[in-house]
Order: structure tokens, then sequence, then C-alpha cells
């Protein structure tokens, strides 16, 4: 069954291909919608972009939530729960699609879809890098198409009908629970119960993120929301340090330094960190760094730095021992 029309947004058409069942349901902020979903080129082939039943998993978003590709929120919207629709959409409506499908892609090969150890959005990654990591998007990235989406509805589900987890809060919610999480990543870090300290630290850190990828950065709202991510990332290295997960550590401490390089305490964690695998110049470079920013620390700082001279004396004896009588 074919259902041509014109929905009340310019530069978009709907051709209903398989109806669905019973009355269009409601969408309020917080619903939840599930279905699968499928991209493709307006060209003679219908040339697929992406789809996610050749993936295995049904796309969810919440109603409200900000998802960057709010057209999509506008034609689920318009369906019942079993419909399958093709959606026309001018590139007024998909210039953003590249971004969106990069996110997904991700989700789809097991990475972390926020990034959230990242300080740049992927906007910001596609200046600096050029690309966006896969060819056909960087192409559409770089000229906008007209785009069908065909979406199956599978499931609305209204805020009082599913758990709702930290990825489906809105931005006021996500605000509200990170000091919830803090406190219970604190209380964890206390009892020793490091791994489960670090997941609460992250969760906090993904919330602010995704708030913090609605603000222009650099700017006072984006700055206040950079210092308490930095502050939880700094919680989630220790715990790394705890799990001997050295080389994350190095990894995220830089990020900070990187884009902030007065936070003595995120030179201090990298210097712990180089110091368990033997980077002994990096080591020392971190630590006098911190007694630059933080004089206070001086006390921390010497203590660390007569842990790194007795390894690297056992481990420089260690290898004399070993190389004996090879030369």
């Amino acid at each position: 069954m074919q259902d041509a029309l014109l929905l009340g947004s310019e530069g978009i058409r709907k051709t209903i291909l398989h109806g669905g069942t019973g009355d269009i349901p409601k969408f309020c902020t917080g619903t939840k919608v599930t279905f699968h979903f499928r991209t493709q080129l307006c060209d003679d082939e219908r040339t697929l972009i992406d789809d996610s039943k050749v993936v295995g998993t049904p796309m969810e978003i919440v109603i409200g939530n900000m998802f960057k590709l709010d057209i999509w929120e506008t034609l689920l919207a318009s369906m019942r729960v079993g419909e399958v629709a093709e959606f026309w959409c001018d590139t007024v409506h998909t210039g953003i699609y590249p971004l969106v499908a990069k996110s997904m892609r991700r989700i789809a090969e097991g990475k972390d879809p926020v990034e959230w150890q990242m300080h740049t959005c992927g906007m910001a990654n596609m200046f600096a890098y050029h690309s966006l990591g896969y060819e056909d998007l960087d192409e559409l990235m770089k000229e906008p198409k007209p785009l069908y989406f065909v979406f199956e509805l599978i499931r609305v589900q209204q805020p009082n009908e599913y758990n709702r987890e930290s990825w489906a809060l809105n931005d006021e919610e996500r605000l509200k629970v990170v000091p919830v999480l803090h406190g219970q990543g604190n209380k964890f870090y206390k009892q020793g119960h490091f791994p489960e300290a670090a997941q609460k630290y992250k969760e906090a850190i993904i919330c602010l993120k995704n708030v913090q990828t609605k603000e222009k950065a650099w700017e006072v709202p984006w700055l206040k929301l950079e210092k308490m991510s930095n502050t939880l990332t700094l919680n989630y290295c220790q715990c790394l340090l705890r799990m001997e997960e050295y080389y994350e550590v190095i990894e995220h401490t830089s990020d900070i330094i990187n884009q902030h390089p007065g936070v003595a305490k995120a030179y201090y964690l990298r210097g712990k960190a180089h110091k368990e695998v033997w980077n002994e110049a990096e080591a020392r470079q971190d630590f006098n760094r911190v007694l630059e920013f933080d004089p206070g620390m001086k006390k921390s700082v010497k203590r660390e730095l007569a842990v790194l001279n007795m390894r690297m004396e056992e481990k420089n004896k260690e290898d004399r021992q070993k190389y004996k009588g090879m030369f």
C-alpha cells in the first residue's frame, strides 16, 4: 500500500509502504521510540548508505532529547506502530546526517559513541583531520544531497514505561544526576571498589559531555561544564591507576593537558602513570610541571620522585645483571 503525501515541513515527502496498527501514538518529551531505518541516496541505484537491519540492532531515540538529526523526530511522529514508511528529504534536512551516521556506525562497531574523552565534537574533528573516518560520509559532508529515509516503527514507550538510562535523560535531568553519580563514585572509591567508582565517574562525564555539545566552545557555559568534566575525568584516572590501566591514564590526562596546560593534578596523575611504565624522563618532566603550577604539592612530588629513583635503581641493577657477560 502506497500513500504519498506532503508533510507540514517543507522539503519532505512521505510514502507509506506498509500500514501500521491503531492510532498514531502520543509523542511527547521523554517518549522513547524504537525503530529500524535505512538511508539511501536519491540516485538511480538508490545507493545504500546505512541500514540498521544489516547491523541487527534497531535505533532508539528519546523525543525532545536534542537528537542531532531532529527531523527524524518529526518523521517518526507521523507514523503508527508497525508502519513502514519512506521519506524523501531535501538537503535542508539532511546536511547534518553524516555526523549522526558516524556516531551510529561507531555504536555498531562497539566503540564509545559519546567519545567523552575527546574534547572536540564531530564537526571539529572534521575540520582538524579533514575526515569523519568514512569515505562516503566525507563525500556527503562536502556535498549534501537529498536522501531517502525508510523507517519501520517498532515500539513507542512513554516516559513512565521504561527505565531511563543517562543517555535518555534531557539536559536538565543530566545536570541534576551528575552530582549524584559523583557522590556514588566517591563512595565506591573510598570503599576500594575502583571499577564501580570508575563507572559512576564515566556516566557523569558522559552526561556533561552531552550537555556541553550544545554550548559554544570556550564561552562561559561551555567552560563551566569543561571544568566539571575535567574534575570527574581526573577522578576517573585515579581509579584507572588503581586498576593498573596506566596507558589509559596517560591518554586521558594528556587530553586535559593539551586543552588546559595549567592543571597540576593532570600532570601529577600522568607522572604517576609514566612512573609505572618506566618512562623515567616523562615522569620527571611531569612532576617538575606539577611544582611549577602548584608548589603546595611539593611533599607529594618528593615522595613520588623518591619511589621513582628507587625503582629506576632497581631496574638498572636488574638490567646490569641480565646483560652481564653478554659483551
